[in-house]
């Protein structure tokens, strides 16, 4: 639909040469100098580039009330076919980028040659590296190789020597410094001081820019960017700006929309009109975007989500959102916050032993500070503070843009700090924010060790947290040293509660087993005397049960019977013959010997009587006329 072609293999091949990326598969095809936008009020051409998401500049449109940033282009076949198409190389050759723009109809050999005029190195040294094809030489036809509009190439010289190592050495210290950039916003007479590394690139310092001016990249116009500074990818430390200070101008772009003439006479100096990195349609109404959606997003979709709610009941819940939208904005890589409420923290930091004890940092972020994302990207989530922090510090988060929030955290301030540091805080103006107060807890308060403000840099604030480590260290070694004389003194008094209760145990263990005992006597005696109540009880019971003893004149046969004890007593009785075998049991049990424990024995022949059946008489188990028995007690 954009391009006019066709044939579906062609199409792919275009698309697989662009790494499938639409846009830039459009743009090879199609130049941008006449490009053609199809309107609902007609067809009319485009001066200047293409819309898309690497555009570098805007072009006017007929119809304001379009609800989406791009127009469907229609490729006029005729202009494509009369204008050749353009190609741009960036080319790099040790520390130097060189940008050539060609025509498709041009050689390799003819881009040696324009780099052999930049780089001061003969054409017959170079090997021009990074083609996608296969071989490729000087007399190759740029058109045969199918490349997409845009392409990076590289230079080696395996002929030439390498450069002096003390120009290296520089580079490598030039890269190492810190510079201060102090940039004034023209509309608004403001000056930023900025700190960045001498590896960061000019486009990094437009990015930051655009967080303290809210004017996009692509919208701003700079002044003060030195002749060398040629490529906004380029670091500061080979760009030529003074160090350690160099001033710039920034303002905002007078109108997105301007002719040909005015975007030519305006990119005579590189820097003045910054170029579009792809990620600045911060101001899509000015594309026609009026609240509608810009690439199927909303717009809404395009504001940060606030940092923490405002009035939130659970501060655990609040600093949730606070981590997770903190992550969203700066990356991963940020201190571990601690999640919960701020006397959770200090019980956390404080509260343990004395070895495990730890400082208590506060971070406190405002959305509406000039200062806030600069301190967050380029100082807070530095690597080298993240790891100091996640190793000496307890770090906690608040959120005081929403005045809710603010009244809350001052609130806890007061309780926890005092009037005096609540005070500070209240006093302190937007502008001032974030703020990063250290914490040091003591036996009998919490003692704020410093307030650091936004406006500092990486070097300084990983110096006064480690002056604060130091003097927390300090307190911590007599801490320790305390706690050890105390756990000592605990440890002797431990021992001897132990001894003593140990002692008390003993002669409680002697005292319970002697009662034990006593107990045990008296109730094995209160069986017996139970046993021996039974046992006459059941034997005078019987002595009343059994038949009078017949007398010797009797005229029924009677059955003497003489009966020994184990203990060589002798008792007699006479019996009638007639009786049962019973009455001799009951007769002996009467006696004190029952039958279920001693068995009664017959002498000749020598038997137990106590296994005869017990109903049968006397007569009957041969006990008649006499018999001597005796006792003998049961296993």
């Amino acid at each position: 639909a954009c391009t006019g072609i066709e044939n579906i293999d062609e199409a792919i091949t275009l698309l697989e040469q662009n790494n499938w990326d639409l846009v830039a598969a459009i743009n090879g095809v199609i130049p941008q100098e006449n490009g053609i936008l199809q309107s609902e009020y007609g067809v009319e051409t485009l001066h200047g580039p293409a819309y898309g998401p690497t555009s570098h500049s805007t072009a006017a449109s007929s119809t304001p009330s379009s609800s989406s940033a791009f127009r469907h282009v229609v490729p006029s076949r005729q202009i494509v076919e009369r204008q050749p198409r353009m190609l741009d190389f960036r080319v790099e050759y040790r520390d130097r980028n060189v940008d050539v723009v060609l025509e498709d109809s041009s050689t390799v050999g003819d881009i040696k040659h324009i780099l052999e005029n930049e780089l001061q190195i003969p054409a017959s040294k170079m090997l021009l590296k990074g083609w996608k094809t296969g071989d490729v030489d000087d007399s190759t036809v740029l058109k045969s190789l199918h490349l997409p509009k845009n392409n990076s190439l590289y230079v080696l010289t395996p002929d030439l020597p390498p450069p002096s190592s003390s120009h290296s050495g520089a580079l490598q210290e030039s890269l190492n410094q810190n510079f201060m950039l102090i940039v004034t916003h023209r509309e608004v007479q403001r000056e930023y001081n900025l700190n960045f590394s001498g590896s960061s690139t000019i486009q990094e310092v437009k990015r930051n820019v655009y967080d303290l001016t809210s004017i996009p990249v692509r919208h701003q116009l700079w002044e003060g960017w030195p002749s060398s500074a040629t490529d906004d990818s380029m670091t500061l430390a080979v760009s030529g700006v003074t160090f350690p200070c160099h001033r710039l101008t920034v303002g905002r772009r007078s109108s997105p929309v301007q002719t040909r003439e005015q975007s030519e006479e305006q990119c005579t100096d590189v820097h003045m009109v910054s170029d579009s990195d792809g990620d600045d349609f911060e101001d899509a109404t000015e594309f026609g975007v009026d609240d509608g959606e810009m690439f199927g997003v909303a717009s809404s979709a395009l504001r940060k989500s606030p940092m923490m709610p405002e009035n939130a009941e659970n501060e655990g819940d609040a600093l949730l959102q606070f981590t997770a939208e903190f992550s969203s904005r700066y990356g991963d890589c940020h201190p571990v916050y601690f999640i919960g409420s701020l006397e959770a923290a200090f019980q956390e930091a404080f509260y343990g032993k004395a070895r495990d004890r730890k400082l208590l940092a506060i971070y406190l972020h405002h959305d509406e500070s000039v200062l806030t994302n600069v301190f967050c990207s380029q100082m807070l989530c530095a690597e080298s503070i993240v790891s100091y922090l996640s190793q000496n510090f307890i770090t906690w988060a608040w959120d005081m843009t929403k005045e809710a929030n603010r009244a809350r955290f001052l609130t806890m301030c007061t309780r926890h700090f005092g009037s005096v540091v609540a005070q500070t805080i209240r006093t302190q103006k937007t502008d001032q924010f974030p703020l990063f107060l250290i914490i040091m807890g003591k036996r009998s308060s919490n003692e704020v060790l410093n307030v650091i403000q936004g406006n500092t840099t990486v070097d300084e604030l990983m110096m006064r947290l480690m002056a604060a480590m130091e003097i927390f260290s300090a307190q911590q070694q007599e801490d320790i040293k305390d706690e050890d004389e105390r756990e000592a003194r605990e440890n002797v008094k431990r021992e001897q509660d132990e001894a003593y209760r140990i002692s008390l145990e003993a002669d409680r263990a002697k005292r319970e087993a002697q009662e034990r005992e006593m107990a045990e006597q008296f109730r094995l005696e209160q069986i017996r005397k139970e046993q021996e109540e039974e046992r006459e009880a059941i034997r005078l019971s019987l002595e009343q049960s059994l038949p009078p003893e017949p007398k010797e004149e009797s005229t029924e046969s009677v059955s003497k019977l003489r009966i020994r004890t184990p203990s060589g007593e002798f008792f007699e009785r006479r019996f009638l013959a007639s009786s049962k075998l019973q009455v001799v049991f009951d007769f002996v049990a009467s006696k004190g010997y029952p039958w279920e424990e001693y068995k009664l024995l017959g002498t000749f022949p020598r038997r137990d009587v106590t296994q005869l059946d017990p109903n049968k008489s006397l007569l009957e188990v041969k006990l008649y006329p006499q018999e001597t028995l005796f006792l003998e007690a049961k296993e």
